[in-house]
């Protein structure tokens, strides 16, 4: 009875511990059930809304030194050009930060204070990330020009690649921003060489109807490239009007404006032999080149408005391109957005506070108070 006793001791330890591991098991399994795992963190926005929101901040940082320069002494704001005010440059921010507000909404607007950046751009990869947030008070026009262009620059940089329509909104916003800083006395621009390589960049791509065997597969582009193609067809095109009216214009203008149209005559020229290639890349069909064009008497007896209307006109054209294309082709039209705006400024032509992009300013969301 006694060895009896003794061998069920160790079956009766062995028993309780399998009873305490039991309820350990239940206590450790139901923590979990009333303690769950904490939620995933959000997913990255894409980078298009990254750039709107950091372009957004940049915006109103901008504006706010300007209405601070704007209501300084005037000696502040001593060697500004008169055609180029703080004013002026107050209601170009101010354009341009209502077209990057979401519709219908202001509370991206509303929530970046002076010394906060957007929540959306944590994460954010350096080329759609603002700057770290300065003074919003520039201490001179110098200065604020010089912030102002490379507000521009990054925009531009955005634009290479953002989503279609982003795109053309950056590449707007930037290309003002750059010339009004140019035109304040900024240094930092775009060079002329840098310019000239985007445009001879890399071509494109043979378009597939070329390149391939003539069967029913191949006959037809996609959708998008053929839109693409009729998109550089027009700017092809309307580079080709604009030739045709400096040639024209080059015996009625003044002397000192002969030398800088014929300029303006050569970029054209070779502007549209690159939108013709490439349109033919892209599977554009380019119309057959006309004899001449229609010049109204208005054209001939102001030969620089008349010149200035047509370099404005180009504007929305490379506007289209860049929301169509990507990679070299994009590169090419957003060097061609910003030259003709600088064009169309040389004629006295405004183009506007998002160059390229036509805006109905009542349509667009007010700022807050």
């Amino acid at each position: 009875m006694k060895d009896d006793n003794q061998e069920n001791r160790p079956r009766m330890r062995y028993f309780r511990y399998a009873v305490f591991s039991l309820a350990a098991l239940l206590v450790v399994t139901l923590g979990f059930a009333f303690f769950p795992a904490e939620p995933p963190a959000p997913a990255e926005p894409p980078f298009s809304e990254q750039a709107r929101a950091a372009a957004l901040y940049e915006a109103l940082e901008l504006r706010s030194a300007a209405l601070e320069l704007a209501a300084a002494d005037p000696g502040s704001t001593a060697g500004a050009p008169a055609e180029e005010s703080m004013t002026q440059v107050v209601t170009l921010l101010t354009i341009q930060a209502r077209a990057l507000l979401l519709p219908g909404s202001q509370a991206s607007a509303e929530a970046f204070g002076p010394t906060s950046a957007p929540a959306s751009t944590a994460g954010v990869p350096p080329a759609a990330a603002p700057p770290s947030p300065s003074p919003r008070a520039a201490a001179s026009v110098a200065e604020f020009a010089a912030r102002l262009a490379a507000s521009g620059l990054q925009r531009l940089n955005d634009a290479e690649t953002a989503d279609g329509g982003m795109a053309r909104l950056l590449a707007g916003a930037g290309t003002a921003q750059l010339l009004t800083a140019e035109r304040l006395g900024a240094a930092a621009s775009l060079e002329t060489e840098a310019r000239e390589t985007e445009r001879q960049g890399a071509t494109a791509p043979a378009c597939p109807a070329m390149s391939s065997a003539p069967d029913s597969a191949s006959t037809s582009p996609p959708a998008g490239m053929a839109s693409l193609g009729a998109a550089l067809a027009a700017a092809a095109g309307a580079e080709l009007e604009t030739a045709y009216g400096y040639q024209a214009a080059l015996t009625r203008l003044p002397p000192e404006a002969v030398r800088p149209a014929s300029e303006f005559l050569a970029q054209h020229q070779d502007l549209a032999g690159q939108a013709e290639e490439y349109g033919r890349t892209h599977c554009g069909t380019l119309p057959p080149q006309p004899p001449g064009y229609v010049l109204d008497q208005g054209f001939l007896d102001s030969p620089a408005a008349g010149l200035a209307g047509l370099e404005a006109d180009t504007l929305p054209l490379y506007g289209d391109v860049v929301a169509l294309a990507e990679g070299a082709t994009r590169a090419w039209a957003l060097a061609g957005l910003q030259d003709a705006a600088r064009r169309a400024h040389y004629w006295g032509a405004g183009a506007g506070p998002v160059p390229g992009l036509v805006l109905d300013e009542g349509q667009l969301p007010p700022l807050p108070q």
